[in-house]
């Protein structure tokens, strides 16, 4: 499916970087491979939140910077495949989105589904497994950290919050930067909102329990992280706060 000229489906920023965090963007782009043809959209669909998690490319590099924390995220859009659904789990390669028919979704044959998979979702969970055996290879401790983002009106419905921590209830992680968020934001903190992190997620699930690592899945509200100054701003306080949570989960110095 993919050519020669279509852009590898994962990126990587500081590979060998030292923080704990290692940072993954789900939803970060909005390429469509060539040989789909737009995927049947008008070129204006794809600047909107059914295509990608709009701001997230931009918070992440700006953390990956100030935390010299990996970022490894995905260049595709959610509507070619959806990496953070299990292949063949609904909403994995939507036919629907927010009300918007994805044309080039429709009725598709099982070898171009196999396709999507095997070229897209599939190097992408791939790299975020290597990356973590390489940390555990070299000593490096490891935190996920998932970076998403959260449209302020769904179906109608507002939603207030400025930023979200999703978790199962066992993430000590989630618990430490919930907190610190809300010292400084109270209730515009969200605990599991605008949803909870549950079945129909995968990358956490996927890598965090089979590896015994802690994570936190970060969910910010659009609005907010839209443009570079927006981005600046949301970096700048979850910057400041995730040495704080690895202080909390070693009892010792921050010291990134």
């Amino acid at each position: 499916m993919l050519d020669p000229d279509d852009l590898s489906p994962v990126l990587t920023s500081r590979d060998q970087a030292a923080s704990p965090f290692l940072l993954l963007g789900d939803h970060a782009g909005r390429a469509i491979p060539r040989g789909l043809g737009g995927l049947g959209l008008a070129p204006g669909a794809m600047d909107g939140h059914i295509a990608w998690d709009i701001g997230v490319e931009g918070l992440g590099e700006r953390l990956s910077a100030s935390l010299d924390a990996c970022f490894l995220r995905q260049t595709y859009s959610r509507l070619v495949i959806d990496c953070n659904r299990r292949p063949g789990a609904p909403g994995s390669i939507p036919a629907v989105s927010d009300g918007v028919a994805i044309p080039g979704n429709a009725a598709l044959s099982a070898a171009e589904i196999r396709a999507r998979t095997e070229e897209i979702y599939t190097p992408y969970q791939g790299a975020i497994a290597a990356m973590i055996e390489a940390r555990k290879a070299r000593g490096q401790p490891t935190v996920l950290l998932a970076l998403h983002s959260f449209t302020p009106v769904m179906q109608g419905i507002p939603r207030p919050w400025r930023y979200g921590v999703l978790h199962r209830n066992d993430s000590p992680a989630s618990r430490a930067l919930l907190g610190l968020l809300r010292q400084t934001l109270g209730d515009q903190a969200g605990d599991n909102q605008p949803y909870a992190l549950d079945e129909t997620d995968n990358t956490i699930p996927l890598h965090a329990a089979a590896n015994g690592l802690d994570y936190v899945e970060l969910e910010v509200r659009q609005d907010l992280i839209e443009g570079p100054a927006g981005q600046d701003e949301a970096a700048a306080l979850i910057g400041c706060l995730l040495p704080q949570v690895w202080a909390a989960l070693t009892d010792g110095p921050a010291d990134r």
